[in-house]
């Protein structure tokens, strides 16, 4: 099982330097685990910087895998991954979501470097 955090979903609809990187979770959609907050980070950058199609049009990409919602079991251990951690929200979301279902997380955001668990490419 495999999480994009939200920085490598904007990698790669960017095609910036490291999208390739991604291709092997994308590839295999059943394995994709996407937090619902990564879609509130993605969708907001992209509308941001490009247009609402865009954004929904990222979103529809991103459904293609397992939505998982945040309950009140997720964000206390969220909590404690961002104390033990050090992370900001959304990160410890990502997280304990990745723990809470057996995935790796992909990504390039140096936040979560030095964490078991994770597939890391320096920008």
């Amino acid at each position: 099982m495999n999480i994009i955090d939200s920085s490598g979903w904007l990698e790669y609809f960017s095609d910036g330097p490291n999208a390739n990187c991604y291709l092997p979770p994308l590839n295999d959609p059943p394995s994709l685990v996407v937090p619902a907050i990564t879609i509130y980070e993605v969708f907001k950058v992209v509308l941001r910087e490009s247009s609402e199609n865009s954004a929904l049009q990222a979103v529809a990409a991103m459904q293609k895998g397992r939505i998982v919602d945040l309950t009140a079991k997720l964000a206390m251990e969220a909590s404690k991954l961002s104390l033990r951690h050090d992370l900001p929200m959304a990160d410890s979301i990502i997280l304990a979501t990745a723990q809470a279902y057996g995935c790796t997380i992909w990504t390039q955001d140096a936040d979560f470097q030095d964490i078991d668990g994770v597939k890391y490419f320096p920008k």
